[in-house]
Order: structure tokens, then C-alpha cells, then sequence
């Protein structure tokens, strides 16, 4: 073989990065249905997909997410639940996203660092530079390739949010409680709303603010023309 022709085939042979879409937005806009809807449509284009969450999305993740979600941990601290979350996102990349894009598949995550900014940044005023700091140490800096921002009415959302979570907590698994959050203030998911939006404002290049206020099939028309002209797929 003529030198350097096996190296160059082993290059041509190695899958090319694949991308990696996040879904944020408050609880309630419907973010995990538009995700799932996403996912089949890209499946079905022939796409190879890999769905997750956060806080979550690994073993070790899930742990942390009981104890961010659960209302029985009300009284952590607004620096330790931030950490928390980094500590799951650190693992999350590490064990899900970058083995996903390595392969070259299209990584669904609900919910990136952009939560992080816009609930303990913003929510909990913390500040944006802090939660830009730690992405860059514990996360590499890695960049969603697209953000879908779900918005729609933010009291609507919530009350959504809530009558969810106390359906699952009765009729769910045993012990399974992800109200926490939801028992904030209205002025906390103002402070949210607000967050994402500067957010959006900040990154017009990546984040794509999409009005989650029509039926979910409405939604995902927006959503598949979006993904659909940023990937020119």
C-alpha cells in the first residue's frame, strides 16, 4: 500500500460529528412531547438519534436529579443545587452527548447549561458569568449546534408543570416527587423567562425562540422547518 493511503482511508472511513439540538424553555411548554415528536420524524428521515434529558440522562445523573427535583430538598442552597447540576452535565457529556456526536448520530437533549443560566443565573441570582465560568471549565465549552427555545404564557406553563408532576407523584412510581421547582414564585419564573430571553437575544446565531402557544402538532411544524433549514436536511 502506498504510504499514507491507509491513513487516509482510515480518515474517509471515520463518521462524520453528528449534531447536537437542545430543547429549553420553562416547564409545561411542552418540551419533552416536541422532542419525541422531533426524534420520529428524524428517525424516520433516516437519521440515527439519540434522545436525553437533564438534569439526568446517566445512572449517576438520575441520582442527582432525585435530589435537585424532589420538594423534600427545598432548603438547598442556590450554589449547591448549581453545582449539582454541572456535576450531572459533566457526567452526562462524558457517558451520552459527545459518544453521540462522536458517532455521528443527532443528540436530543432536554435541557442544556442554558437552564443552568436561565433558572440559577437568573432565577436564583446567581448571575450569567458565574454559569459561563463553570461551562467552560466542567463542559469543554460545548455549544449546542441549535437551541430550540419552547415559550409560551409562563402561568399557564407552571400550572401545567404542577398538575403533571402531582399526577405522576400519585399515580407514578413510588416515591417519585419533581415539584420543587414548581412551588416557586411567580416572580422567580419571571426572572426565568427573562433569562432565556436574554439568552436568545445574546446567541441569535443558535438559539431559535419558537411560540409554543398553538396545539402541540402546530409546534412541531415550526420546529421540523426550523431544524429542517438549519441542517438543510
Amino acid at each position: 500500500m502506498i504510504p499514507g493511503v491507509r491513513g487516509l482511508l482510515s480518515f474517509r472511513c471515520m463518521p462524520r460529528r453528528g449534531k447536537f439540538i437542545t430543547f429549553e424553555g420553562l416547564d409545561g411548554t411542552g418540551k419533552s412531547t416536541q422532542m419525541r415528536k422531533l426524534a420520529a420524524a428524524l428517525r424516520e428521515a433516516g437519521h440515527e438519534v439519540v434522545e436525553t434529558r437533564e438534569p439526568g440522562g446517566t445512572a449517576t445523573g438520575e441520582k442527582i436529579r432525585k435530589v435537585l427535583l424532589d420538594s423534600g430538598t427545598a432548603a438547598l442552597d442556590a450554589r449547591a443545587e448549581m453545582a449539582l447540576m454541572f456535576a450531572s452535565r459533566a457526567q452526562h457529556i462524558a457517558e451520552v452527548i459527545e459518544p453521540g456526536l462522536a458517532s455521528g448520530r443527532i443528540v436530543l437533549c432536554d435541557r442544556f447549561t442554558d437552564s443552568t443560566e436561565a433558572y440559577q443565573g437568573s432565577g436564583r441570582r446567581l448571575g450569567s458569568d458565574a454559569v459561563r465560568a463553570l461551562h467552560r471549565v466542567l463542559c469543554g465549552n460545548l455549544q449546542p449546534d441549535l437551541t430550540l427555545l419552547l415559550d409560551s404564557d409562563p402561568h399557564a406553563s407552571v400550572q401545567r408543570a404542577r398538575r403533571r408532576n402531582e399526577h405522576a407523584l400519585k399515580n407514578g412510581p413510588r416515591g417519585q416527587d419533581e415539584n420543587r421547582f414548581e412551588q416557586e414564585t411567580r416572580a422567580f419564573f419571571a426572572r426565568v423567562r427573562e433569562g432565556f430571553a436574554a439568552i436568545a437575544k445574546r446567541e441569535p446565531t443558535r438559539v431559535v425562540t419558537v411560540d409554543a402557544r398553538g396545539t402541540p402538532a402546530q409546534t412541531h411544524a415550526k420546529i421540523t422547518d426550523v431544524v429542517r433549514r438549519k441542517f438543510k436536511l
